[in-house]
């Protein structure tokens, strides 16, 4: 289904807004989302204390109150011990899967075995807690190959994938070495998106959701069902949207948001 990448409302003085972030959840919910990316790049989770990470998790949680799964990031340094650490506190809030950017566990310039060796070494500091990858694309993108997807799939630790290639392809190719594990693909480009959840994606986690999720809902509905002209003018439009909704984000979804009567704020701690 639709799991939106979650925005962090803030009051006007730059604190986090819990009830915002409580409204914000219920809004999320009611467009038929079936599930939540909490402490995630929309998130600002590079300008969230980890306090305030956990704040913002837990918040989601107990607003959710076990209606759908909630994943949330867990890894913000390439210290193993300081990962695990973390990664352990955001399991202990209620989370389906503590999600690993996968540019923070080693430099750009280093190679796939690297990255590699070192989730392995950060899957065994973590016990059996199930997680997710990211393909963060701050302050890096690292893409993951098919061949380390299919590895990280058969070990059976990971649930949740949010796949940033935009490449049809390339996600044909991941989901092919992945289709009968317990991992799930999540695509979060939506010129792609239609194509491949009918090629066997889980769904999609794309930004737009966070301005009209009951549109993602639909698509992701409709689309095994055959093409009407409903769903082409869905699909069309949320396409030629995607081309606007990145300017100025997430300051331009907290207005839209606005728009449409959620009482948050405007404020970013991202400078836009």
């Amino acid at each position: 289904g639709i799991w939106p990448v979650m925005l962090t409302p803030f009051k006007d003085d730059g604190k986090i807004d819990v009830d915002g972030l409580r409204s914000l959840t219920e809004f999320y919910l009611a467009s038929g989302v079936t599930g939540l990316f909490a402490n995630c790049l929309s998130s600002e989770m590079f300008h969230l204390s980890p306090e305030e990470r956990l704040t913002i998790t837990s918040t989601v949680i107990k607003t959710v109150a076990g209606r759908v799964p909630v994943v949330a990031t867990g890894t913000f340094t390439d210290d193993l011990k300081e990962n695990s650490e973390f990664i352990n506190r955001i399991h202990d809030l209620g989370t389906a899967g503590v999600v690993i950017s996968s540019n923070m566990l080693c430099g750009e310039s280093e190679g796939e075995e690297v990255f590699k060796r070192k989730l392995e070494d950060l899957m065994l500091a973590t016990g059996e807690i199930p997680l997710g990858i990211y393909e963060c694309p701050v302050p890096y993108k690292r893409l993951i190959s098919p061949e380390v997807t299919g590895w990280m799939a058969e070990s059976g630790r990971f649930n949740y994938f949010k796949d940033t290639s935009c490449d049809g392809e390339e996600i044909r190719a991941k989901l092919k070495v992945s289709m009968h594990t317990g991992m799930r693909l999540f695509n979060a480009n939506t010129p792609t998106g239609m194509q491949s959840i009918l090629d066997g994606a889980a769904g999609l986690s794309a930004i737009g959701a966070n301005f009209y999720p009951e549109l993602y809902v639909y698509l992701y509905n409709k689309a095994s069902i055959r093409e009407s002209d409903e769903l082409r003018i869905v699909r069309q439009f949320l396409t030629l949207a995607d081309l606007v909704v990145h300017a100025v984000y997430p300051f331009s979804a907290k207005w839209f948001l606005g728009q449409r009567g959620l009482k948050i704020s405007t404020f970013t701690r991202t400078e836009v």
